[in-house]
């Protein structure tokens, strides 16, 4: 029972690394797509300013998701 736990808790944390992960990735996404439609001005200023704010969220939070979960291997 004990070891049963012990591999769900391992699970739990590689799910928050790998979610941790891909909002991560997102946010940088976001924030290269800002930054282009910025220097290019081929977006509205509206737009950029929404996709810029949830790169830099997701990108945080996705950091913070990483740095936070511990590895217990």
């Amino acid at each position: 029972m004990l070891l049963y736990v012990k591999i769900y808790q391992n699970k739990q944390m590689n799910v928050k690394r790998i979610f941790g992960t891909i909002l991560t990735i997102l946010g940088i996404v976001g924030l290269i797509y800002a930054g282009v439609g910025y220097v290019n001005h081929s977006i509205q200023t509206r737009e950029l300013l929404v996709i810029g704010v949830i790169g830099i969220l997701f990108f945080v939070s996705g950091i913070g998701l990483v740095r936070n979960t511990k590895d217990e291997a």
